[in-house]
């Protein structure tokens, strides 16, 4: 997507800046910067602004050969920021129609074939109507059967779909699930029994398939429930400026440590670390750290690096 981002209330005429965003963009920045090969399949529309999204991943080393300019007239998506109070964003939406919404399984497969290590999907995508959603499916069963790790972050955007119609059509997806990413708030759309404890709910989706359940705690820093039990990081301590994008950048450090072989609590370190970078800065991306900057939150405060 295109983002316009607002500085004042929209209301009063303030101003807009122009970046773009989406979950899974933000992931595949983070993961480049890291030094990752990463591939991007999406489809943007014939327009100034899905050329302005081509070009900002392609600036930023993603691999977009298999990325798809819609020529039916569909245009690419849009999303709105504007900050209300403090950290607390308001955040609109404007794909209905558009060029992302009609992503399907020809778009997607293809970049499956040079059998990459990973799969990353967000419950993003199925929300987006019954093409995008069969998209991703095709993508997890191909991934699962190619034997690819499968990663799933709920990241549920309330103004694209209902909590009940996000539990219908997250479920076929979290049976092809290897690595399942929620925050606490989402943990309920992924279980059976809305109702379960945290405890007790991750041992079903384990038991279920799941090889690692992590639960993005904000603040609070994040926990990751395997087989062998369970194992907490809290978050770093960074004046928070802008919230946005922060669970995407948490993400990409997690995939990060995973394909360097990294064991769980490097994982951990390395995800809480990314999205600390992503809360100190303006934007979904823009903070996003290199893998020679990551140490830098072991400098002692007031560190000017000449």
């Amino acid at each position: 997507m295109a983002a316009l981002l607002a500085h004042g209330a929209l209301r009063l005429g303030g101003s807009l800046g122009l970046s773009v965003a989406g979950a899974e963009s933000n992931v595949a920045i983070g993961l480049a910067r890291l030094g990752h090969r990463v591939r991007w399949a999406g489809r943007v529309g014939a327009d100034e602004l899905g050329a302005l999204v081509l070009r900002t991943l392609r600036a930023e080393g993603v691999d977009l050969s298999h990325a798809v300019t819609d020529d039916t007239g569909r245009p690419t998506g849009l999303l709105l920021t504007e900050p209300r109070l403090g950290t607390l964003t308001r955040v609109s939406y404007y794909r209905a129609g558009s060029a992302g919404s009609a992503l399907s399984p020809a778009d997607v497969l293809p970049a499956l074939a040079a059998g990459p290590s990973v799969l990353h999907l967000t419950g993003i995508t199925p929300a987006l109507g019954a093409s995008a959603a069969e998209a991703a499916l095709a993508a997890a069963t191909t991934a699962r059967d190619a034997g690819i790790t499968v990663c799933l972050d709920v990241n549920h955007r309330s103004r694209l779909w209902t909590a009940d119609r996000a539990r219908a059509g997250l479920r076929p997806l979290l049976a092809l699930t290897d690595l399942l990413i929620a925050s606490e708030d989402e943990l309920p759309l992924v279980l059976e029994r809305p109702g379960e404890q945290e405890a007790e709910a991750v041992r079903g989706l384990l038991a279920a398939g799941a090889g690692e359940v992590v639960v993005k705690r904000g603040a609070r820093g994040a926990t990751t429930f395997t087989a062998d039990g369970a194992t907490d990081r809290p978050a770093r301590r960074v004046d928070a400026i802008d919230l946005v994008g922060a669970g995407d950048a948490f993400v990409a450090g997690y995939l990060s440590g995973l394909l360097d072989g990294a064991d769980v609590p490097a994982r951990l370190d390395r995800a809480v670390t990314t999205g600390a970078f992503a809360v100190a800065t303006r934007g979904d991306w823009e903070g996003l750290p290199t893998r020679d900057e990551l140490a830098l939150f072991d400098e002692p405060d007031g560190t000017t690096i000449r």
